[in-house]
């Protein structure tokens, strides 16, 4: 058995981490991220970020028979993007949704996301490093579907 694929796509604004609400998302960079995944990879990792919903549905799409797992921190795309869901249903392998801060405990317009309903687990609050712990738990997915 090869090594499994896993594609991370990071939504809008996520490319500004380290300097956007230091007191929600910490002072740690995507670069930052990128390479704490990088080193916990078991196999090929597509590490990406996009502010446009569009980009993100091309991501998802184009992971479908590429990808044996998908990690997707959607961002604001959470609370609103019925094309991004439409994708996540349509992609087939497991999918981790992950947000850094917890949004379950944020104000009603960040609290409430559409796209859980169509991804296999959500991992929410742990911060930068909870890209690593979903990485971990993507791999334990993968294992058990053989």
């Amino acid at each position: 058995m090869s090594a499994p694929t896993v594609h991370i796509i990071n939504g809008p604004n996520l490319n500004t981490l380290g300097i956007r609400e230091p007191e929600i998302y910490g002072s740690t960079t995507l670069a930052q991220i990128e390479s704490w995944c990088r080193d916990a990879a078991r196999g090929p990792l597509e590490f990406r970020q996009s502010n446009i919903e569009g980009e993100i549905v091309d991501m998802v799409q184009a992971a479908r028979g590429r990808a044996d797992g998908v990690i997707i921190n959607p961002a604001a795309y959470s609370f609103y993007s019925v094309a991004i869901q439409d994708a996540l249903k349509i992609y087939g392998g497991p999918v981790i949704e992950l947000h850094i801060s917890n949004i379950h405990a944020r104000d009603e317009d960040h609290r409430h996301s559409i796209l859980s309903k169509a991804v296999t687990a959500v991992i929410a609050g742990l911060g930068a490093r909870g890209y690593v712990t979903a990485l971990e738990a993507m791999y334990e997915l993968i294992d058990a579907r053989g």
